[in-house]
């Protein structure tokens, strides 16, 4: 590839504006105030995005929620590459897709030749793949662009909040080629909004585990509260192992809802099949009212598709009785888009009262997708007292 073709790829790339993303100021251990595991899992994809820079070999894909890094270690691999003379190409999926589609028009290249140029670039980073408008065209030249250097053994760099469920499955069997493809996912929260912005922080949860779950068998505890224990700590762990349909936790305040919802958040969390998504039914209608601000830098739709689109959302704390009717019909919105695409849920309620808005608790009672299991056992008592049932919702 000539000079002029070599300044070209970077001019398209924009990488003149994301010089700046470099690995020496990028933060091998993220943020203060990560869990052991985030903080752990920013410094794999650190090194390994290093190693990539380095070897140039096989696809290296990089995980995770937004604002966790993925495209600051992408661009600095980029730049890196730049630096040692090798074209390359650097562009967002949706760009990418336009860059083709306006090709149609363009007096300096035909569409074959601009397409031809992307698949042969020594290096193709492709950011943000899965934001973009997933019509058969597009999908179509994701796969040949794809599938073309997968035959040919291109370096490739791809970062994704998706999880292999949601991809389209001929693009899902080129990545899943272990011995070529590296896949490494970060689970740390947004880099760009402070914690406690962030819905459903699961940092503060990380103890929260199954292996912490206590069955309360010092207490006096009635067979059928023990028994009741039993269960869902069981429905909990298989639902971990397995996330399908719904799985609605009940029981009074301290019983070990929250304690089990977050678990399964944990749990898969570290298992890497599903980005989970934990919040507080109340935070997140604060959430959402928040975007109404003048000082928010995040639009309610966006917002609000990132809670309704998560693989797997936590809903903790349900209770619709003092809500306003625009959280109502938030709320009965988020119920029905993963109603009707049965997507992984889980939902922690004192109990389901026909009080409740009857939206929700029709959807929550059908046995088709929603398992139901109530712990009967009063609110925890044990050491720590007062502490441990503020957490144990």
């Amino acid at each position: 590839m000539n000079r002029r073709a070599h300044s070209r790829l970077f001019a398209m790339s924009n990488l003149k504006e994301l010089a700046h993303l470099t690995f020496e100021n990028f933060k091998p251990h993220g943020r203060s105030g990560l869990n052991p595991g985030e903080a752990l899992s920013v410094e794999a994809a650190f090194e390994s995005a290093q190693f990539f820079a380095r070897s140039m070999d096989g696809w290296l894909v990089l995980q995770g929620n937004y604002g966790c890094g993925k495209t600051h270690l992408a661009a600095a691999i980029a730049n890196s590459v730049v630096d040692l003379d090798i074209p390359t190409l650097f562009l967002t999926v949706p760009d990418l897709l336009d860059m083709l589609r306006f090709s149609y028009d363009d007096p300096e290249a035909t569409f074959e030749q601009r397409f031809d140029e992307i698949r042969n670039v020594p290096l193709l980073v492709m950011d943000d793949f899965g934001t973009q408008n997933a019509t058969n065209w597009a999908q179509e030249k994701l796969f040949q662009i794809m599938n073309y250097r997968y035959i040919n053994r291109l370096p490739m760099v791809i970062t994704t909040n998706l999880m292999a469920l949601d991809i389209e499955p001929r693009i899902l069997s080129r990545l899943s080629d272990t011995e070529f493809v590296s896949t490494v996912r970060i689970t740390a929260p947004d880099f760009r909004r402070p914690t406690h912005e962030t819905p459903g922080p699961l940092e503060n949860l990380h103890n929260l585990t199954f292996d912490a779950f206590e069955l309360r068998n010092t207490e006096n505890l009635s067979d059928n509260d023990v028994r009741s224990l039993q269960r869902a700590l069981q429905e909990a762990r298989d639902y971990a192992e397995y996330p399908d349909g719904w799985l609605v936790l009940t029981g009074p305040y301290g019983c070990g809802k929250t304690h089990l919802a977050a678990a399964i958040a944990n749990y898969q969390g570290a298992k890497g099949e599903h980005l989970p998504m934990f919040v507080v039914v109340p935070d997140l209608m604060d959430h959402l009212r928040a975007t109404f601000g003048p000082r928010s830098t995040v639009s309610l739709d966006q917002r609000f598709e990132e809670v309704r689109k998560a693989p797997l959302l936590i809903l903790d704390d349900l209770g619709t009785l003092n809500m306003t009717p625009w959280a109502r019909e938030k709320l009965y919105q988020l119920f029905n888009y993963r109603y009707y695409a049965e997507m992984p849920t889980v939902i922690t309620t004192p109990e389901l009262k026909d009080e409740m808005d009857p939206r929700l608790l029709s959807r929550m009672k059908d046995t088709r997708l929603c398992t139901i299991c109530a712990i009967t056992a009063p609110s925890y008592r044990g050491a720590g007292g007062q502490g441990k049932r503020k957490k144990r919702r």
